[in-house]
């Protein structure tokens, strides 16, 4: 078994080839399926043992971990349906996630809620982010959510800039997130660039076509 730790912005996965465990700490496993040149499959694992659709940190680093491997500047990542490129930039990687969707705006639990699609579920909540760890819990086991949903509340600093925090299903609070970065961006604007603040540093996204972009760092532990 072959395994290594890589973070973006403190979101630790572990990438493994093969049996692994768990460690307490660990926001999730990248389970490398796999490889083919600049292709490589994998599977998404959270600490509780679910699987995640998809991941915008951990597609991220999927990417880099098979660009160090192969010393090439692009990587095709394949999780379930979707293929993510991404490529090697000044900033650190760029990937195309692909189509985000703003699905519905409901009150849900007293709350108004914007619910995306990233290829994994997102409900956003408009206010301010210290509220999460009251709001994240409640929304993420609502029976609206009958296999749960990754949380957000999101304050709007001005015209392109966010600032979030992120209440991850079956982790919960995490200092980033790739794909929720995304769904904060689609929820507060229809085009363009996005600069979303985490605790844990920044992530860039650019809406265009109903698709997204992510832009942020991916490193080995």
């Amino acid at each position: 078994m072959t395994s290594s730790r890589w973070h973006a912005h403190g979101n630790v996965y572990l990438v493994a080839e093969g049996e692994y465990e768990l460690d307490r700490g660990l926001d999730g496993a990248i389970e490398i399926l796999n490889v083919d040149g600049d292709d490589v499959e994998i599977a998404i694992v959270n600490p509780d043992g679910s699987r995640a659709e998809m991941s915008g940190n951990g597609t991220r680093i999927a990417g880099a971990w098979l660009m160090e491997r192969t010393g090439s500047d692009r990587a095709r990542v394949h999780v379930g349906p979707r293929v993510v490129e991404v490529r090697r930039v000044e900033e650190g990687y760029e990937s195309d996630l692909g189509e985000v969707e703003v699905v519905a705006r409901e009150r849900i639990a007293g709350l108004d809620v914007t619910i995306v699609s990233v290829g994994n579920p997102h409900a956003v909540v408009i206010g301010d982010p210290a509220d999460i760890e009251l709001i994240g819990p409640l929304l993420e086991t609502h029976p609206r959510f009958p296999n749960r949903t990754n949380v957000q509340v999101v304050q709007v600093d001005g015209p392109g800039e966010v600032t979030a925090r992120v209440w991850e299903r079956g982790v919960g609070e995490t200092t980033a997130s790739g794909s929720s970065a995304v769904a904060v961006a689609a929820a507060t604007h229809d085009e363009g660039d996005v600069l979303v603040h985490f605790p844990g540093g920044d992530l860039r996204v650019r809406l265009y076509d109903g698709r997204a972009t992510l832009t942020g760092p991916a490193e080995r532990v």
